[in-house]
């Protein structure tokens, strides 16, 4: 479950620590995925990642907690996160430390892989910096 993610570059941040580093001030655009093992996990978030990394458009790190695996990581994040209810699976656009997209459990559910990749996307287009050259 984990590999599903860091063969697509997600690295993992294990540790409050490892999250912090991603986060910092000065960090540039972040895409924080909370990974999980329920179903909508495996068949619509985590490939949809994958897919949304694919784009030229993309930010500059992504990475993964994953829920029920890096409890205290994933607790951080969600302290982080203070403003939106917890989710898992979720993911979570950042720039420079500061979330300015979010998608929640809900927004996955119902959804497949790629329509959860052309929100991602979309979000990456809004708020990562563009390619050079482009």
């Amino acid at each position: 479950m984990r590999e599903d993610l860091t063969r697509f570059g997600v690295e993992e941040a294990r540790t409050p620590a490892d999250v912090d580093r991603f986060l910092a001030p000065g960090s540039g655009s972040v895409l924080m995925v909370v990974n999980s093992v329920c179903g909508c996990a495996a068949g619509k978030a985590r490939p949809a990642v994958g897919m949304a990394l694919k784009n030229t458009v993309r930010p500059d790190k992504a990475a993964t907690v994953f829920a029920g695996g890096d409890d205290e990581a994933t607790a951080h994040l969600r302290a982080i996160l203070h403003d939106y209810p917890p989710s898992s699976p979720s993911m979570a656009l950042f720039q420079d430390g500061k979330p300015v997209f979010m998608l929640h459990r809900r927004d996955i559910e119902g959804s497949d892989p790629i329509s959860i990749a052309s929100k991602l996307t979309a979000a990456f287009e809004k708020f990562c910096a563009a390619p050079a050259g482009r």
